[in-house]
């Protein structure tokens, strides 16, 4: 154990003797805790005396001044100090930090810094990170300008002048990397390079800020950061649909939605008042985490699972803190404890999940599906007023037809036949009792979840469909439909025939219902998942409900049975009382429309007028306006409308998003053991040592948003400034984009810091505006050319003397490669696809086994952010240039430099398929000469003309290929054949395969990869 006071008494005297004395001078330059000391504590000190109390030696916490200065420090005199004398001692039994903690000695530099620090009064302040942004005043500077002002400053400290700008061609592809993610064509570039205007670079800006393709760029780094994928991750990594989110963060960015706004519809987009589409959809965020459907695998345990994960990402991506850390004991370096953590999980723990199985998607309109959708239920709710609308023509044409109609009743024909199931069974157990009104009444049992199986009698006509009635009764709560809160959920109808005792399933081709529960279609009851379903709200607008099920084609047989399965989360959702009917229409009208009158309507049709009540006045009028000839025409579009409606449902995608329900209890896990209930129960609440929320109620996952965005959280907004920052530079002023707190790095720049984040939360949180004064700055315009005097003092550009160079992120690479050769497809949005991936890649992916299936067509030539995102294999493409996995969140790619970037962008499909499409173009449109072609080659790909001798080693190379190809015919054709799209028919095969090696050859320079 460490006992710093058994050290005093000696290491006084020795200090006294052999140690010159440090005084603190006037004209010394202050030294900063937070920036310059605390990174040492925390480094070599903090893990035994910092905030961890479990693990905390002598009873010493070098974090906190007060125990500092008690004993290990005397302010003001480093000479005298008890932590200068363990850390110069020569002695192993003493030396701090000790040998067991594998860390080495302090440097002559540290141990300096600490001394001058404690000459200097020893005075701590706040971490960085966690004290308020500075502000800019009333009249904050052009924010241009002030960065360049605050990086002069900072090289001018450091003896270090900045490079020059960079050049036309060179700057023209950097900002359109960095803002689209897509090389300029050669056109573009020479546009700008040959603009004369003043504002040209202040135009091209604007338009790659207002390009769609800005949104993908912005999505890239966003979806790494939430960890979003196409599969679970877990166990068999199975499918999931989130393809929707995806698409949400793409159009956010594309319209410049406020950050603040951003935030809050991710985290609690499904809590906001009458929330949008738009707005669950992106609440979708929390539906992103790992899951599993292991059969044996704990619930109670994934649930502790998955709350960690959320907690993990959450702090991550909005706090830029290591919260996970918390999760068994107190952080051991900043002032997260354990009782943080699970606050924090606590906010989302009213997500309603499947701990272990299939998540249940939900299907949800993109933008354009919603407007439409909105569109024809308005046109749908007027077409329903004027068929409702009570007018003196329809009056006069209901009393003539009064007269008239008990005589043709006979003869109408009925529609819809209602009918009595001659077999009635239940999983469940239920009992069913037929009623005088034909419908039936279930009693006794009540499961969870149940499925009713009705066996029909077939009439002799063919049957087209059956219609089902829930039907509301007055001893079921609320009044509602069914004998558990009033509402029902069905989650499947199927039917099937039988014939010479031969069962045939039946496909339902379709279905529509007269009213539909947010969230909860009628389509989602025929759509073979068990988990999505069908409900009215019940419990709360308790009415009967109609839906007309009608088959793929009509159906013969002897009998016809029709299952309904209740089997959603929701227990005890099954109908409590309905009514079955069949119908040998094909198209038949959802409402009674067309049946005849009933048996009510004729005894009121005989019935004296001035005899009827008011309610059987209202009851003929509108049987009446269901038939009246003057409303047909409006009855047929209604018919028309209800049935693109049901069409246009059908065609949304579905979704994981959130829906709360009741909070699950959380407490504190004793070395996080999921096992273990002895900890204490907390509730949702921000990290201690931060400013709390204002609720004094349970907050709940709205707060919480509010509360990351409200302006006076410290983290956020530099948080994400900082990663906005890296977007344009490479590198973050923090360089540790995932960790501000005592372990990462302090900002280079931490004035400069504070002035972005300030400007950001001053102009509504707005991206576009941010992204624009960075690279306007001459900052950004720097040259990426370094110098040798650069390279000695700065070799990390951390003082921003120049911009930096970096290979592009891997979806890019692919992207460059695709738009150079013109292949590309630029469609923005749906589900996620599958390029040419090698056979056989999945074969160890299991439960179930399956293989990838390279998708045909435009599909294969998108953008590689929509490429199909598998957690355990992801596109050995993508792996190879450093694209995580996304099991976690992930703040900063690596960036390596291995052989198999270069053999995947010589022999990937993708990459020779761009080549050969690349070469026919050169063929076509680059010239009749070698040198004319490669010089055309050489501008689409980079932007300028070959240097003379580049010119020469490409020409004697497409000669050498050429060559070579005339020699080995088949070589050649098999080069031109791969690859879906086909070869020209018409054309030289050893000279297309010749300029097809030479597009390869340019593909996989280093600098058509690079980001200069």
């Amino acid at each position: 154990m460490c006992v710093f006071r058994s050290f005093v008494g000696c290491a006084l005297a020795w200090m006294l003797l052999l140690s010159p004395a440090i005084d603190a001078r006037a004209d010394e330059p202050a030294v900063s805790f937070s920036r310059e000391v605390k990174p040492i504590l925390s480094q070599n000190c903090f893990a035994c005396h910092g905030p961890d109390e479990n693990k905390r030696a002598a009873e010493l916490r070098l974090d906190q001044r007060e125990s500092a200065v008690s004993s290990a420090i005397w302010a003001g005199k480093p000479e005298a100090s008890e932590l200068i004398a363990r850390i110069v001692t020569t002695d192993p039994d003493e030396r701090m930090p000790p040998a067991r903690s594998k860390k080495p000695a302090l440097t002559a530099e540290q141990i300096d810094i600490l001394k001058r620090w404690i000459a200097q009064g020893a005075n701590y302040d706040a971490h960085w990170a966690y004290a308020p942004v500075a502000g800019n005043g009333d009249n904050p500077p052009e924010l241009a300008a002030a960065i360049d002002h605050q990086v002069q400053a900072t090289l001018t400290a450091h003896g270090l002048q900045s490079g020059g700008p960079a050049d036309d061609r060179i700057l023209v592809r950097r900002l359109y990397f960095d803002l689209t993610g897509l090389p300029p064509t050669a056109a573009e570039t020479a546009a700008f390079v040959n603009d004369a205007g003043a504002d040209r670079y202040e135009r091209l800006l604007d338009r790659l800020l207002q390009s769609e393709h800005y949104g993908e760029r912005m999505a890239m780094f966003w979806l790494d950061l939430v960890r979003y994928a196409d599969t679970n991750g877990i166990h068999g990594d199975n499918h999931r649909d989130h393809a929707l989110y995806r698409d949400y963060v793409i159009q956010a960015f594309n319209g410049n939605k406020p950050f603040d706004q951003f935030t809050i519809e991710q985290l609690a987009g499904d809590l906001l008042p009458e929330a949008t589409p738009e707005q669950q959809i992106a609440s979708g965020y929390n539906r992103l985490n790992m899951t599993t459907r292991e059969g044996g695998a704990q619930a109670k345990e994934y649930f502790a699972k998955y709350a960690a994960d959320r907690v993990r990402n959450a702090s991550t991506v909005w706090l830029g803190s290591t919260l996970g850390c918390a999760e068994c004991h107190d952080h051991k370096f900043d002032p997260f404890l354990t009782r943080d953590f699970y606050s924090f999980a606590a906010f989302f723990a009213d997500v309603r999940e499947t701990a272990v199985g299939t998540q249940a998607p939900v299907k949800m309109p993109t933008a354009m599906q919603d407007e439409e959708q909105q569109q024809r239920q308005k046109q749908i709710a007027a077409l329903k007023a004027t068929l409702a609308a009570d007018t003196p023509a329809l009056r006069q044409a209901q009393t003539a037809w009064e007269v008239t109609a008990p005589k043709e009743l006979p003869t109408q024909p009925k529609v819809w036949q209602t009918v009595q199931p001659s077999k009635m069974e239940s999983t469940g157990g239920v009992k069913f009792t037929v009623q005088e009104d034909g419908s039936i009444l279930t009693s006794g049992a009540n499961p969870a979840t149940d499925i009713y199986t009705l066996t029909l009698p077939n009439p002799a006509t063919p049957t087209a469909g059956f219609r089902l009635e829930a039907l509301t009764d007055s001893d079921f709560p609320a009044g509602g439909l069914s004998r558990g809160n009033g509402n029902f959920v069905l989650t499947e109808a199927t039917a099937s025939t039988a014939s010479d005792k031969k069962e045939q399933p039946q496909k339902i081709r379709s279905v529509v219902a007269d009213y539909e529960q947010q969230g909860f279609p009628a389509a989602h009851a025929i759509d073979g998942n068990g988990k999505t379903g069908w409900a009215v709200d019940g419990h709360q607008k308790p009415a009967n409900r109609t839906a007309v099920f009608l088959f793929d084609q009509p159906q013969f047989g002897e009998q016809l049975t029709i299952q309904l399965a209740f089997q959603s989360q929701y227990a005890k959702h099954a109908i409590g009382r309905f009514r079955l009917s069949l119908t040998s229409v094909e198209t038949p009208s959802i409402t009674l429309a067309g049946d005849g009158p009933s048996a009510a309507i004729v005894a009121l049709l005989n019935k004296p007028a001035d005899q009827r009540s008011p309610a059987e006045q209202t009851q003929l009028a509108d049987y009446y306006r269901s038939i009246a000839p003057a409303l047909a025409a409006t009855r047929k579009q209604l018919a028309t409308e209800e049935r693109a409606l049901q069409k246009l449902t059908e065609s949304f995608q579905p979704i994981l998003i959130t829906q709360a329900g009741a909070p699950r209890e959380m407490r504190v896990l004793p070395r996080g053991n999921w096992l273990d209930d002895s900890g204490p129960v907390v509730l949702p609440a921000a990290p201690s040592f931060l400013p709390p929320l204002p609720t004094a109620e349970r907050a709940s996952r709205l707060d919480l948003a509010h509360w990351l965005v409200d302006g006076k959280n410290p983290l956020v907004a530099r948080v994400f400034v900082n990663r906005l920052w890296k977007i344009m530079f490479g590198e973050g002023l923090v360089r540790t984009l995932d960790d501000f707190g005592s372990q990462g790095a302090p900002p280079t720049h931490p004035e400069l810091l504070d002035l972005l984040a300030d400007d950001f939360v001053r102009s509504g949180w707005d991206v576009k505006h941010l992204l624009r004064q960075i690279a306007l700055s001459k900052t950004y315009r720097l040259t990426s050319q370094d110098t040798p005097a650069l390279r000695e003092l700065d070799p990390a550009n951390r003082w921003l003397a120049r911009q930096n160079r970096y290979r592009l992120d891997a979806e890019m690479v692919r992207d460059n490669a695709l738009a150079i050769s013109g292949l590309l497809v630029d469609q923005i949005g749906g589900p996620s696809v599958k390029p040419y991936q090698p056979p056989g890649y999945w074969s160890h992916l299991n439960f179930p086994k399956r293989e990838w299936q390279n998708d045909q067509g435009d599909n294969l030539y998108r953008r590689g952010l929509y490429t199909y995102w598998c957690r355990t294999f992801l596109h050995p493409s993508l792996l190879a240039f450093d694209a995580p996995s996304r099991e976690e969140s992930c703040v900063l790619r690596n960036r390596s430099n291995t052989p198999q970037q270069a053999l995947v962008l010589l022999n990937d499909p993708t990459y020779v398929e761009a080549a050969r499409v690349f070469a026919e173009r050169i063929v076509s449109e680059g010239g009749s000469s070698p040198d004319q072609r490669v010089a055309y080659a050489w501008r689409q790909t980079l932007g300028r003309n070959p240097s003379p001798q580049e010119q020469a080693l490409l020409v004697e190379l497409v000669e050498k290929h050429r060559q070579q190809y005339t020699e080995d015919a088949a070589a050649a054709k098999a080069l031109l054949h791969v690859g879906s799209r086909p070869a020209p028919e018409k054309v030289d095969t050893p000279e297309l395969a010749a300029w097809t090696s030479l597009a390869r050859v340019l593909l996989n320079l280093h600098e058509t990869i690079t980001r200069y």
